[in-house]
């Protein structure tokens, strides 16, 4: 699994306060400690910047590159503070994240991910926002999202396309439709493009202690569909081990052997069963609710797991 670590978030208050102090060191650290943990890129989401975006993004690039060798993610609808901190990219080969359908940004964004020889994540998502049904979602990336990366004869071994993870609280019935769509993916075009999902962004709006659970369980549900990219948080333990479990085969443990029969279920296309999971064991439970929020079965709630 190639993760791209998810932890420089705007969203963070720690790292809105570093930002605005502009802490270099607590970057660093942040990223080091990323890549320690298992990521292969760093995600670098500082939100559109508008005001000071082309000052900002070369300076988190030369702080990060001290101390990083891994590629850098940029992730901003600032094109012009991303162009900026692409001019000084001296190590790994960049990401950009995103473009989308929608014609203004797929007009610009792949023409600079070309000249700067950056890969680029793709969004399955038009003018009209994101549809819920999986093969809409594969229509747009055949449609319009590869089209356009041929026209420009952009290296399709650097085109990643994204058919967006949406959260199980409110928009539950994206949730399988996501899977197949992962699924159907892979079959868009030969060799395979690269398919890479949000992975956190399925438990947006979960109460905190319920996040990781929900997380770990997709997880295993799309990489029996193949996944094998994914923006999230390396220092989840148990989800690198759920990882670890399925992409060994490595069925030595109870949690470990449901995981990999998750993953295998969804593999064949079929659902997994109350036969396959142990009853009697609380955390077996837990997943078994789990699965049943994230295939849209149960209408999710904050105390599904206590129902």
């Amino acid at each position: 699994m190639y993760i791209i670590g998810e932890n420089i978030h705007i969203i963070s208050e720690k790292v809105k306060a570093a930002l605005q102090e502009r802490d270099a060191k607590f970057f660093q650290d942040l990223a080091v400690r990323q890549v320690e943990a298992g990521a292969s890129a760093i995600d670098v989401n500082l939100g559109p910047r508008k005001k000071d975006g082309e000052e900002v993004f070369p300076w988190m690039v030369q702080l990060l590159e001290e101390v990083i060798d891994v590629p850098i993610c940029f992730d901003s609808t600032n094109l012009l503070g991303i162009e900026a901190g692409l001019k000084k990219i001296t190590k790994a080969q960049p990401i950009i994240n995103s473009t989308s359908a929608e014609p203004e940004r797929l007009e610009r964004v792949p023409l600079v991910a070309k000249k700067y020889n950056a890969r680029l994540i793709a969004l399955t998502m038009g003018a009209s926002g994101i549809p819920v049904a999986a093969d809409e979602r594969v229509n747009i990336a055949v449609e319009k999202l590869i089209p356009r990366m041929m026209e420009i004869d952009y290296p399709m071994q650097d085109l990643i396309i994204d058919p967006l993870v949406l959260t199980v609280s409110g928009c539950a019935e994206y949730c399988p439709q996501l899977i197949e769509a992962v699924r159907t993916l892979q079959f868009a075009w030969d060799p395979p493009i690269t398919i890479s999902v949000g992975l956190s962004n399925v438990s947006n709006a979960v109460p905190n202690e319920n996040r990781p659970l929900i997380n770990r369980v997709y997880c295993a549900m799309l990489m029996g569909v193949g996944l094998n990219t994914m923006i999230s948080n390396p220092f989840d333990q148990q989800l690198n081990e759920v990882v670890r479990a399925i992409e060994e085969r490595d069925a030595s443990t109870a949690l470990g052997g449901l995981y990999l029969k998750i993953a295998d279920r969804v593999a064949a296309g079929e659902e997994v069963s109350i036969d396959d999971v142990d009853m009697s064991d609380p955390e077996q439970v837990a997943i078994w609710k789990t699965i049943q929020i994230l295939m849209n079965k149960v209408i999710y709630a904050d105390s599904y797991l206590s129902q």
